[in-house]
C-alpha cells in the first residue's frame, strides 16, 4: 500500500513541478492529508530530481548542443554563464537557510505554506495582467542582468508555496521575456537547483535511509519523471495561448482551502 503512495506522491510532483502552483506546497499538503511523514522534506526534495531529469530529456538535444560548443561559441558560453548567475543567488539563501534550521520549520508550518499559495497567486495574476509587454524571446540569450534577476526571484521559493516556477516565471516577466522564454529558461534554471537540494539533502540524510525508504524514494522519482515528460510541452502552449491567470486562481483556491481544512477540520 505504501508503494501506491509513493507512486500518487510522484505524479502530484510531476504533475505540479513545472506548474506555478508550488510542487512542494501540494506535495505536503497531501502529505498531511493522506497521514504520510516526512521529516525535513527528504522525500518530497528527493522525488524532485525524476521531475527535473524530464527537462534533461525534452531538452537534451538544445542543452547538448550548447554544452559541446563551449569552447567554440559565445553563445553557448554566455548561456551557461546565464544559468550559472541566476543559480548563484539560491545556493547563498539555500546554504544560509539550510543551516539556520528554519527550512525543516517551514516545511511542517501548513499555514505558512497556504498563505504562500494565496500571495504568490496574487502576484502571479497581477504580473500576467499587468506586466510589461516583452522584449526576450529567447531563453538562451538573456541578457546577465535579467538572469541575475530571474535567480533572485527563484529565493522567495525557499518558503514552500511560493513555487520556484512561479517566483522565477514572476521575475521573467517583470524582466519582459515572454511566457515560453520564461518557463523554458526557469526549465534550465531548475536542473543545477534541484540538483544542488537533492545533494544537500542525500548528504545529510543517506546514512539514515533505509531499504524500504530507497525503494519509496525510487518509486516517487520514477513516476515523478514520467508525468513531468507529460506535462511540459502542453504547459507552455497553453500559457503561451491563455497565460497563468488559471494557475493564480488554482493557487489561491488551494491556499484558502489548505487553511479552512487546517484550522477547521484537521484540529
Amino acid at each position: 500500500m505504501h508503494y501506491l503512495l509513493a507512486a500518487l506522491l510522484g505524479l502530484i510532483e510531476g504533475l505540479t513541478e513545472f506548474l506555478p502552483v508550488s510542487s512542494t506546497a501540494h506535495l505536503l499538503i497531501s502529505e498531511k492529508l493522506l497521514g504520510f511523514s516526512d521529516p525535513g522534506g527528504n522525500f518530497t526534495v528527493m522525488i524532485q530530481l525524476g521531475a527535473i531529469l524530464a527537462v534533461v530529456v525534452l531538452y537534451f538535444a538544445r542543452l547538448w548542443k550548447a554544452v559541446i560548443t563551449l569552447p567554440t561559441s559565445e553563445e553557448s558560453r554566455r548561456f551557461a554563464l546565464s544559468v550559472i548567475i541566476a543559480f548563484i543567488p539560491a545556493v547563498i539563501f539555500g546554504v544560509i537557510i539550510k543551516k539556520s534550521g528554519l527550512l525543516a520549520a517551514l516545511f511542517d508550518n501548513i499555514p505558512v505554506i497556504c498563505i504562500a499559495l494565496i500571495v504568490g497567486g496574487i502576484a502571479l495574476w497581477a504580473v500576467d495582467k499587468y506586466g510589461p509587454a516583452p522584449t526576450s524571446d529567447d531563453s538562451m540569450k538573456l541578457d546577465l542582468k535579467t538572469s541575475l534577476i530571474i535567480g533572485l526571484f527563484q529565493c522567495l521559493a525557499i518558503i514552500p508555496g511560493m513555487s520556484r516556477s512561479g517566483s522565477t516565471l514572476i521575475g521573467a516577466m517583470v524582466c519582459k521575456v515572454d511566457k515560453r522564454a520564461g518557463a523554458e529558461f526557469s526549465f534550465f534554471l531548475a536542473i543545477p537547483t534541484m540538483l544542488g537540494a537533492f545533494v544537500m539533502e542525500f548528504a545529510d540524510s543517506h546514512k539514515l535511509l533505509t531499504s524500504d525508504q530507497y525503494s519509496f524514494i525510487a518509486i516517487g522519482f520514477a513516476v515523478a519523471f514520467i508525468s513531468a515528460l507529460l506535462v511540459i510541452k502542453p504547459f507552455i502552449t497553453f500559457v503561451q495561448k491563455r497565460g497563468y491567470g488559471f494557475f493564480a486562481l488554482w493557487r489561491i483556491v488551494v491556499g484558502v482551502g489548505g487553511l479552512v481544512w487546517w484550522f477547521g477540520m484537521a484540529h
